[in-house]
Parts: structure tokens; C-alpha cells; sequence
């Protein structure tokens, strides 16, 4: 394990703001939306901010004021954030981002997690927090190989923490984050003292009589994995079959690259007309930078074809996985683009200890409502057995 400063060359910079100044853009039918994908309109502003407004030294700087590492794990060069806290037993634990995210989605949250007394809250619930980066996303990449499956992940993070010094952890994460926490409890039940997620599918079982006596929220909800389904997932069906192509406009055009993420930010958060709603605009540039910046646009989708046979567009749904022997905590925000339903979650996870579900927030809590997000994680962490 060796620490890891950010230091981006100028050269790197002056690239960007030169493919910046020259984009060529496209023809937007008059009339359209948000429903067709990111209007041009919008991205033409969000671009001139990009290069005249946003400053990559200053978030560098903000980047580098965490304790930052790398460690070769099973072929891949990990990156990650380590912060210890202050309180003694603190509980360690692993969080882990999904696409289009990145570490850069739990700044505002490690603090408060790791030093709560610090922060106004109950030194007695403190954390060693570890965020690493999925290898092909980030400062993890980019990858040469392929094969990086959910449980191959898995066991990177049970070897990452065993280097670190911890025998026992909980996991926490949402988007592909939510997988892999979740696999790494089914594979290793010994070392993980309790599973959190922010994002769970939940969908019936085909049977008619699981939808009797839905109500009108729980019935929402399945509308609203319907138009994922049917709406919203383009990006997974294009990423889990052709990511090779995609590639060359991800890795040559970073506006190609700005559109391909911002949009998920626009759909997945509780935003009213555009994503800055949500999200702050120089956090959202500083995370599409790291995909930029280090070239993974391309392997982080390639992960999703790594991953195929598990995804929700699969040719047909994975068998059921075994069940999971520790305990589950659940966070739900309004906004998310896949509710879970609590009837649907107990026949796969019997273990559930924690359920919550709140009024604001969306698929990127610990961005938009990190209030929630760390006092949701403090109650999970009571909720776990002593």
C-alpha cells in the first residue's frame, strides 16, 4: 500500500480545454425535452461553465485533503480513501459508489462518520471508513483485462480490509456499490458484521397473487421500475452488449462524456428541472472528471458486460442468490429510480434489521441528503448485534 496524491498534469487540462472550445454540436428538434435526452440548450451552458467557471486545481486541492492510497489487488492497482476515527471501537466500514459515481459522492459524509463528535453527533457510533474505487473506474484504472465480476470485486475488498488490519466490517453502497456489498456478505459472512443499501430491486415473482393488496405507494413503485425498465436503462443495454463501441465517444469527447453521465443525474435524483437541483454543479464536473481525466469511461462499462448475466436486462433473470445470514439494512429515498417494496425484499432477505424510508433524496443520497444518509447509517449500526 503506498498513499496517493492527486496531481493531474497541465497538459491534461489544457487538452480538455482545448477539445472544449471546439465542440461540435448537434441539431435538437424544436420542442424537445429532457424525454429525448440532455437538451442542448442545457449543455451548452453547463459546457461554457466547464471551461470558464469550473476550477480542477481548487477540487484537486479538496480531493487531496483526504487521506488518499493505493494497493495492488489481484491485478488491479486499488485506489482509496482510509479515514480512521478518533473514537476507540470505532466499527469499520467499507462504502462502496456504482456508475456514474465515485468517491467523490461521499466527501461530505466521511467526515461526520468518522468523527461524529466532531460533527454534533453520537460519539458513540463512529466509523474507520474505507472508500475504495471499482477497479476500471477512476483512480482504479484504467484495466487492461476483463472478468471483474461482482464476486471478483468482492474478494478484492475482503483482501483490501484484511491488509488494513480488519477482521470484521459492515459494507455499505448503492447502484453497483449495493452488489457488491451485498456479495461480499454472501461470500464472506464471517467478516461482515452487517449489510446497508440505498438501492434494492424488489420486482414480484410473477405470480398474480403477489400484487394482492399492494397499496397505491407499493404499486407506484412498480410503475416506477417499469419505466426504468422500459425508459431509463438504454445506457445498461448498450453498456452490457456493445461497451467497446461506446468507448471511442466516452474516451475522445469529454462533452460525450459529460452527456452520458449528467443525464443520470438529471433522471436519478430529487431534481425538479435539472440536475444542479440536486446536486452541486462543481461536485457533478469534479466526478465527471475523474472519468475523464483518467481515460475509464470505457472500462466502467465494460464492467457492466462483465457483469451481464446479472443485470436486469438480462436474457433471463439470475437464479435467486442464497440467502443472506447477516443482517440487511435498508434506506429508501423517494426519488430513486428502484424502490424497493418491503413484502417483495423479506421473501429474498429474512434478515432485514433495518428498514427506512424517507421524503426527499434519490439514487445519490450521500450527495443530495448526506443528513440522512450518515444518520441512517448510525441507526443500522445500533440495530446490529453487539
Amino acid at each position: 500500500m503506498e498513499p496517493f496524491r492527486i496531481e493531474i498534469p497541465q497538459e491534461s487540462l489544457d487538452d480538455l480545454a482545448a477539445r472544449l472550445a471546439g465542440v461540435r454540436w448537434p441539431v435538437q428538434p424544436v420542442g424537445a425535452g429532457w424525454e429525448r435526452g440532455v437538451p442542448v440548450g442545457y449543455l451548452r451552458d453547463l459546457v461554457g461553465y466547464w471551461r470558464s467557471g469550473y476550477d480542477w486545481r481548487a477540487a484537486e486541492a479538496r480531493l487531496n485533503k483526504f487521506p488518499q492510497f493505493v494497493a495492488e489487488v489481484d491485478g488491479a492497482r486499488v485506489h482509496f480513501l482510509h479515514v480512521r476515527s478518533p473514537e476507540p471501537g470505532a466499527v469499520p466500514l467499507v462504502v462502496t459508489h456504482g456508475w456514474p459515481g465515485s468517491f467523490v459522492e461521499f466527501l461530505e459524509v466521511v467526515g461526520p462518520l468518522a468523527d461524529p463528535r466532531g460533527f454534533g453527533g453520537d460519539p458513540g457510533v463512529a466509523f474507520d471508513v474505507v472508500v475504495p474505487t471499482i477497479p476500471g473506474f477512476g483512480f482504479s484504472g484504467p484495466v487492461s483485462g476483463t472478468g471483474w465480476t461482482l464476486p471478483r470485486v468482492a474478494g478484492v475488498w475482503a483482501e483490501l480490509m484484511r491488509r488494513l488490519g480488519y477482521d470484521r466490517f459492515v459494507v455499505q453502497g448503492g447502484d453497483l456499490g449495493a452488489w457488491i456489498s451485498l456479495t461480499l456478505a454472501g461470500m464472506f459472512p464471517d467478516k461482515v458484521l452487517g449489510a446497508h443499501v440505498n438501492f434494492l430491486v424488489t420486482p414480484p415473482s410473477g405470480d398474480p397473487a403477489d400484487l394482492a393488496g399492494l397499496s397505491g405507494t407499493e404499486l407506484s413503485r412498480l410503475g416506477l421500475l417499469t419505466t426504468y425498465a422500459n425508459e431509463l436503462s438504454g445506457y445498461m443495454k448498450l453498456q452490457t452488449t456493445r461497451p467497446q463501441t461506446l468507448a471511442y465517444s466516452l474516451t475522445d469527447s469529454p462533452v460525450g462524456q459529460l452527456a452520458w453521465i449528467v443525464e443520470k443525474f438529471k433522471d436519478w435524483t430529487d431534481s425538479a428541472s435539472v440536475p444542479e437541483d440536486a446536486v452541486d454543479r462543481d461536485t457533478l464536473l469534479t466526478n465527471v472528471m475523474l472519468y475523464w481525466l483518467t481515460g475509464t469511461g470505457a472500462t466502467s462499462a465494460h464492467f457492466y458486460f462483465d457483469n451481464a448475466d446479472v443485470m436486469p436486462t438480462a436474457p433471463t433473470p439470475p437464479p435467486p442468490p442464497p440467502p443472506l445470514q447477516v443482517p440487511l439494512g435498508v434506506a429508501v429515498y423517494p426519488r430513486d429510480p428502484a424502490q424497493p417494496i418491503r413484502r417483495f425484499a423479506d421473501q429474498g432477505f429474512p434478515n432485514i434489521v433495518h428498514w427506512a424510508e424517507y421524503d426527499r433524496g434519490g439514487h445519490f443520497p450521500a450527495l443530495e441528503v448526506p443528513d440522512l444518509f450518515v444518520e441512517d447509517l448510525r441507526q443500522f449500526a445500533r440495530a446490529l448485534p453487539r
